[in-house]
């Protein structure tokens, strides 16, 4: 796949189909965007080039608002390249970049792709102001030699897909949802560290997950699968702050069932398949350790029951479009 931050390294491919976004997370909306636009690429004998940002806009427009990503840079350019992406121009964001008006943007950005075709999503605008509407870039478009197509919105248990109402029901720890919006399981990647080993003491030693790049999702208790040391695990995993032993900074954890080995050290990479409870705090250690093992049963027979049945969007959604 090529990516480059400069549309003069395209000028070999010709005239191009173009769609342009920040594809963080890449949920169901941005694969039928990109979908859309490889179709129309094809039909019309044009490369097809997917236009994005870095960093994340709101990084540089909002710094004092934290901005954890859906997927790392990594993840989102090889789910891309998953669909059948094969040129990527990946613009430097800046303050400056975002004042430009949008014809401004489309004759220094986008008309040195030769394009034919501008494929956007069912909210696009760009530009100064988010100015640049559909309606508008199709007047621009008719001026340059472009056309301009919008591509419906995709709806999931009956409202829009979108990277903010994926955020919103990661941070309520509806994991369930958010499969249904991404067509995957949310997933978050990382390393086993030491932790405090009051797992073991209990009874369930936990890898520690650190180093996690993405979003967590909301304080809780997950039904969850991990992948480490080159095996497979479901797993039960616990996001929060260890309310019973007086809370502390905010730790990953998870109980691999059926795991002996040493894996410290070792990628872990864990794919979340429902919440079991919210995050409590428990009177004692054995009240605690109690819970734990009818967490560790509940997860059981979710993921084994998940195990038997068609895992994909539909069945996360309970069969709703």
């Amino acid at each position: 796949m090529q990516i480059a931050d400069s549309a003069a390294a395209f000028a070999t491919l010709g005239t191009s189909g173009v769609t342009i976004g920040n594809f963080d997370g890449v949920h169901l909306g941005h694969q039928a965007l990109v979908r859309r636009t490889l179709d129309v690429c094809r039909a019309r004998g044009l490369a097809c080039v997917v236009v994005t940002f870095r960093p994340h806009p709101r990084t540089v427009l909002t710094p004092e608002r934290p901005h954890a990503p859906l997927s790392t840079r990594e993840q989102r350019f090889a789910l891309l390249e998953g669909l059948g992406v094969r040129h990527i121009l990946e613009l430097p964001f800046t303050r400056q970049l975002a004042a430009l008006p949008p014809e401004t943007f489309v004759r220094e950005y986008l008309l040195p792709l030769a394009p034919r075709e501008l494929v956007v999503g069912h909210d696009f605008t760009l530009g100064r102001g988010r100015s640049g509407h559909p309606d508008l870039l199709r007047r621009i478009g008719r001026e340059l030699g472009f056309g301009v197509e919008q591509v419906p919105a995709v709806l999931a248990d009956g409202a829009p897909v979108s990277s903010t109402r994926l955020r919103r029901c990661l941070a309520e720890g509806d994991v369930a949802l958010a499969q249904c919006l991404l067509g995957r399981p949310y997933a978050l990647s990382g390393t086993v560290a030491h932790g405090e080993g009051r797992g073991a003491g209990l009874g369930f030693p936990t890898a520690n997950l650190e180093g996690a790049a993405t979003l967590l999702p909301g304080n809780g208790v997950y039904a969850t699968r991990a992948r480490c040391g080159g095996r497979s695990f479901d797993a039960v995993t616990n996001i929060g702050r260890k309310p019973t032993f007086g809370g502390g900074r905010l730790t990953v954890e998870s109980f691999l069932l059926d795991a002996a080995e040493d894996l410290y050290g070792q990628d872990l990479h864990l794919e979340f398949a429902a919440r079991l409870r919210g995050e409590q705090r428990f009177a004692d250690a054995g009240a605690l350790s109690r819970q734990i093992g009818a967490d560790v049963a509940a997860a059981r027979r979710l993921l084994a029951a998940e195990n038997g049945r068609d895992a994909g969007p539909a069945a996360a959604c309970g069969g709703r479009p």
